[in-house]
C-alpha cells in the first residue's frame, strides 16, 4: 500500500466517552482514515509488548509512523475465525459522548442501533494501531472482527456487506470513527480480509445494525445480490450535494454543478416523510479516489459537504 499524508493532528480531551487524539493515515484507496478521536483516559497499558500510554500527543503515541497490514499473504487462520455473537452488552463507560465534535464535525451517538442501515465506503486499519486502545480503552486485535463507526453505540453489533461481492461479516463496534469525510466504517483488518475489502483498501458496503435481544435470523442476513445481467455494472458512488423542497434551489445548485463542469449532476425526485424533495447529486463516479476528489472541489465552492450514497 501507498500512504498519503494523514490528517491534521487534533488533540482532544473526551474522557468518559472523552478521547484523546489519534490520526490514521489512508491509502491512495482511503483505506485506515479513522481521524483523532481516540481512546482517552491517562496512564499506559502493555498488550503484547505495546506500551499505551494515552497521555500522550498522538504524533509520538504510536511505535509505528504509519499503518501497515502484515507482509504477505493474509494468514489462512482469518478464513476460520468465528464471527462475534451479538449479545446486549452495557454501553461503555468511554467512547459515548454525545455529542462530540472532530475536526469541526459534530456527531450525535445514536441511543440505539436498532433499526440503522446505512450504504457507503468502507476503510480498515491494521499494524500501527494493534494492540493500542480503542475509544471504549478495549484494545485494538486487527485479527478479531470489530470496527469503529462514528455514531452507532459502543458496543453494539452489525452486519457488514460488500455490496461488490456480497460476502458479509458481523463485527462488533467498539471503536469511534472514521473520521475521513467520504467513509461510513472502519474494519479491522481480519473483517476487511473477510469480506474483500482488503487489498484494495475500500469498498462499497451497507452496514446493518443488529438487535441481539432478537434471533439472529433475518435481521443478519446480507442484501440479495442484483439478478445478473450482461456487463451488469456494480453499485455506484454518488454524492449528494442538498435536498431541498424548492425546485428552483435544487436547479439553482445542479446549474451551479454543471457550470463547473461536474457530470453528471442529476436532480432526482424523493419522499421524506411524506414531503416532496429534489436530491441534487453528482454521479456515478468511477471510483472512491474521485469521489473524494470531487468532494473537495464541491467544498471548495463553497457549497455544503456532499454526503456519500451508494446504489
Amino acid at each position: 500500500m501507498t500512504w498519503r499524508l494523514a490528517l491534521p493532528l487534533l488533540l482532544m480531551a473526551l474522557l468518559a466517552g472523552c478521547s484523546g487524539g489519534k490520526t490514521r493515515p489512508s491509502t491512495s484507496q482511503g483505506a485506515s482514515s479513522r481521524g483523532p478521536y481516540s481512546s482517552g483516559g491517562s496512564g499506559s497499558s502493555s498488550r503484547g509488548g505495546v506500551n499505551d500510554d494515552t497521555s500522550r500527543p498522538q504524533s509520538s503515541r504510536y511505535r509505528d509512523d504509519v499503518d501497515s497490514v502484515p507482509q504477505g499473504p493474509p494468514p489462512e487462520v482469518i478464513a476460520k475465525l468465528p464471527e462475534p455473537v451479538p449479545k446486549v452488552e452495557p454501553r461503555a463507560l468511554y467512547g459515548n459522548k454525545s455529542p462530540y465534535t472532530v475536526l469541526g464535525q459534530t456527531y450525535n451517538v445514536l441511543a440505539s442501533p436498532n433499526g440503522y442501515v446505512e450504504r457507503g465506503i468502507a476503510s480498515f486499519y491494521g499494524n500501527k494501531f494493534h494492540g493500542y486502545k480503542t475509544s471504549s480503552l478495549e484494545d485494538y486485535d486487527m485479527y478479531q472482527f470489530s470496527a469503529a463507526h462514528k455514531t452507532l453505540p459502543i458496543p453494539s453489533y452489525a452486519r457488514v456487506t460488500n455490496l461488490e461481492n456480497g460476502k458479509s461479516v458481523i463485527v462488533r463496534i467498539n471503536d469511534r470513527g472514521p473520521f475521513h469525510e467520504n467513509r461510513v466504517i472502519d474494519l479491522s483488518y481480519a473483517a476487511a480480509v473477510r469480506i474483500g475489502v482488503w487489498p484494495k483498501g475500500t469498498g462499497l458496503v451497507e452496514v446493518r445494525a443488529i438487535d441481539p435481544s432478537q434471533p439472529l435470523t433475518a435481521q443478519t442476513l446480507p442484501p440479495p445480490p442484483p439478478a445478473p445481467k450482461p456487463a451488469s455494472p456494480g453499485p455506484g458512488i454518488y454524492l449528494q450535494v442538498g435536498a431541498f423542497s424548492d425546485v428552483v434551489n435544487a436547479e439553482r445548485v445542479a446549474q451551479q454543478l454543471r457550470t463547473a463542469n461536474f457530470a453528471p449532476v442529476q436532480v432526482v425526485d424523493a419522499q421524506i416523510n411524506g414531503r416532496n424533495i429534489r436530491r441534487v447529486r453528482v454521479g456515478p463516479l468511477a471510483s472512491v479516489d474521485q469521489a473524494d476528489d470531487v468532494t473537495s472541489r464541491i467544498e471548495g465552492m463553497g457549497l455544503p459537504r456532499p454526503q456519500v450514497a451508494v446504489d
